[in-house]
């Protein structure tokens, strides 16, 4: 049979004419090229489907635009380009246009202390719109990191307290004494608790930004963080990660507040939800706090 007279049913129209919201795919498999390397994705793009009396879209333009992704680095105008084309290829159809890239970002960090370093996986999603000609773009980043409750640590610290008063009350206080006192296991009778935790970032970017800013974004939020999970280490790194946690006691209030802090000074960013969700050690369900600027209640 010759391609021009195969049949196209989406040309026939509806027999319930209703416009629709959205219409397109989910979970395409692709490449996206990001800061000169190729990330495995997975994309969700579609259009609206204003002519209420149409059968359905083009799906196969909006995968074979999809192409862009792969040759061209990945930036807000190549998104604008991209959200643009799947109009183009749908005039008459479809006023809005929706793209979301979900990908995974490997950084090599360095060991805290020692010369070791390793790979850290970064979950990321770009989410893209362009609504009645208004372009926006939005980035997700999951941030993980270690949390050291400061209510445990006082507790612990009231133990050592007591354990000290017991072991010295009728003794000389000796500074050998004490000494090897502080590095055995009656030193340390409690420790507090602390808790691999996550930050879930969602930030609203300026239009007139030429790049994505995902490094900046994970940089500046470990910064304020203070103790992000490591990769490979030695003793003297863990020693080192101890230490930081011993020095960064927060709940999960502290950790919203001081990424609220960090972001507002971010520049090229108009509004963000943040998310930090700490999987409690002490309790069987988790502590989240929540905090947004410029950023609607029900998002």
């Amino acid at each position: 049979m010759n391609a021009l007279t195969l049949p196209d049913i989406c040309a026939r129209p509806s027999h319930t004419p209703l416009p629709l919201e959205w219409v397109g795919m989910h979970g395409i498999a692709l490449p996206v090229l990001y800061d000169g390397q190729h990330l495995s994705a997975k994309a969700d793009a579609g259009v609206s489907l204003d002519q209420g009396d149409a059968r359905g879209i083009h799906m196969s333009r909006l995968y074979l635009a999809l192409e862009m992704l792969e040759r061209e680095n990945l930036t807000p105008a190549l998104l604008r380009q991209l959200l643009q084309k799947f109009l183009d290829s749908h005039d008459g159809l479809s006023k809005n246009a929706y793209l979301k890239i979900r990908t995974g970002l490997l950084l090599r960090r360095p060991a805290l202390v020692s010369a070791l370093s390793g790979w850290k996986s970064y979950s990321v999603s770009v989410n893209a719109s362009l609504e009645n000609e208004m372009f926006h773009v939005e980035l997700c980043v999951e941030i993980p990191y270690s949390s050291t409750c400061p209510c445990s640590a006082a507790l612990a610290r009231q133990l050592i307290q007591r354990k000290f008063t017991a072991d010295f009350a009728e003794r000389p206080l000796l500074h050998t004494d004490v000494l090897a006192w502080l590095g055995s296991p009656h030193g340390i009778v409690a420790t507090p608790h602390s808790q691999r935790s996550q930050a879930d970032v969602r930030i609203r970017l300026d239009d007139y930004l030429d790049n994505l800013p995902l490094m900046a974004v994970i940089n500046d939020t470990e910064a304020a963080l203070g103790t992000g999970v490591q990769t490979a280490v030695k003793r003297a790194d863990e020693q080192a990660f101890a230490l930081a946690n011993g020095q960064n006691l927060m709940f999960c209030e502290d950790a919203a507040r001081r990424l609220n802090g960090a972001l507002k000074r971010s520049p090229g960013i108009n509004g963000f939800h943040i998310r930090v969700v700490h999987s409690e050690s002490l309790h069987a369900h988790d502590a989240v706090a929540v905090s947004r600027w410029n950023w609607e209640v029900d998002s």
